[in-house]
């Protein structure tokens, strides 16, 4: 599977590039002194962001000199989670940059480290920690994300940017999701649904509880049911593999009323094989909505997809933060960074733990996680974040989006 996958990112390299988001918030602080407490709107000893994305990098403020604030990156290179990881670990530096470049952190320069995990994260870890990283920003999936915290042991803040997997979050273990999660996307795609008069669903998924691609359709499934309408057909298939679903066209022609939503945690060459499939047998009414995946594999960029609806990270809006960061990095680094919509989740990442650092008036990895346990109302590049009284997962809005002209469109906020 890992090596079908690796095909399948490396695909993704050259085609994600999902919409951006919603993140039209006001300032975040008026300045940075260096008071402390946390607040709801990262306030006073807030983090001003639009103070540091205007900075000039060829006319900076005196150069900061105090004790530097270290960021430890723990990244995935891989194929397999490359597409995120790569350009995160990028922009992330330059970040760091633009806030050096204002005067730096209440006098305090940021430094950033990036290791790549390699074959065992927990030693890229353990680098960056020896390093003295204050906190860690780590890779997507379980494979690395959880030696990582078997190294921290719970006393360093980990921010797991690009992950929407329920179980990496726990806060009493310093693990964070900097994004919504699984049940929080597909409910929302299912809300869309009911908001939108759709009363009749078929399902794809690869089985009951099997994480993501089953847990998905699991939590979409019910959510639709649960307001009133009805799963009317649910198909099995393989996960990044299938692209003949002949069978399952055969089975859902029988009873298809051409009016259904069709849902699925597919990857974008799937969701429009499937799609080309039913239109062969004259299901053309039907409406196609799936989660990032379909950001992360290029929806925009394939053929037939035309009005196809999904629920990127962020729905980059131009002139917003997300776009003027973006283009900010391209005209510095001559450099256009692949999969748009996850950039702001490895940004937020950073600002999150100099966030609770200036909260806190502390450098002490374990201060810093409880820190972060409070903060409320952190109006970042992907949204507003609250920890307080949560298990690490934020409660965000999710945009819908579809797909319009090859340019995804915010069409809902759910």
């Amino acid at each position: 599977m890992k090596k079908w996958l690796a095909l399948v990112f490396a695909f993704a390299l050259l085609t994600a590039a999902c919409g951006g988001s919603s993140s039209d918030a006001a300032d975040d602080s008026a300045g940075a002194d260096d008071s402390a407490g946390t607040d709801d709107s990262a306030g006073a000893a807030g983090l001003d962001i639009d103070a540091i994305l205007a900075a000039d990098l060829e006319n900076c403020a005196e150069a900061p000199s105090g004790d530097p604030i270290k960021v430890g990156m723990a990244m995935d290179f891989s194929d397999v989670v490359g597409f995120v990881d790569i350009p995160g670990s990028k922009l992330v530096p330059y970040v760091a940059e633009l806030i050096n470049c204002s005067g730096g952190i209440n006098g305090a320069p940021v430094e950033v480290q990036v290791q790549d995990v390699g074959n065992d994260a927990g030693l890229a870890a353990l680098e960056l920690l020896d390093w003295g990283a204050n906190f860690l920003i780590g890779p997507p999936f379980a494979d690395f994300a959880l030696p990582i915290l078997q190294t921290t042991e719970g006393q360093v803040p980990l921010f797991v940017a690009a992950s929407t997997e329920p179980t990496l979050a726990d806060a009493a273990n310093n693990s964070y999701l900097v994004t919504f999660d699984d049940n929080q996307m597909s409910a929302a795609a299912a809300n869309w649904a009911l908001d939108n008069g759709f009363t009749r669903a078929i399902v794809f998924t690869e089985g009951e509880g099997v994480p993501y691609t089953g847990v998905n359709p699991d939590v979409f499934a019910a959510t639709f049911t649960d307001g009133g309408g009805e799963v009317v057909s649910t198909q099995t298939y393989v996960w990044g593999a299938d692209t003949d679903f002949s069978s399952q066209v055969n089975e859902i022609a029988g009873i298809s009323e051409n009016n259904e939503i069709v849902f699925s945690a597919a990857l974008a060459f799937q969701v429009t094989a499937l799609r080309g499939q039913l239109e062969g047998q004259g299901l053309d009414g039907l409406t196609y909505i799936g989660v990032d995946a379909l950001s992360a594999t290029g929806i925009v960029s394939q053929d037939n997809n035309e009005g196809i609806l999904h629920t990127p990270h962020i729905a980059i809006e131009p002139g917003d933060r997300n776009d003027v960061l973006l283009a900010g990095f391209e005209a510095a680094k001559g450099e256009t960074l692949d999969s748009r919509g996850f950039m702001g989740l490895y940004v937020d990442s950073m600002f999150l733990g100099i966030q609770a650092m200036l909260d806190c008036g502390c450098s002490e990895p374990a201060d810093i996680g409880e820190a972060v346990r409070a903060i409320s109302g952190f109006e970042g590049l992907s949204g507003t974040i609250t920890y307080a009284g949560t298990n690490g997962i934020p409660p965000k809005s999710v945009p819908i989006v579809r797909v319009e002209n090859n340019t995804d469109v915010l069409v809902a906020t759910e």
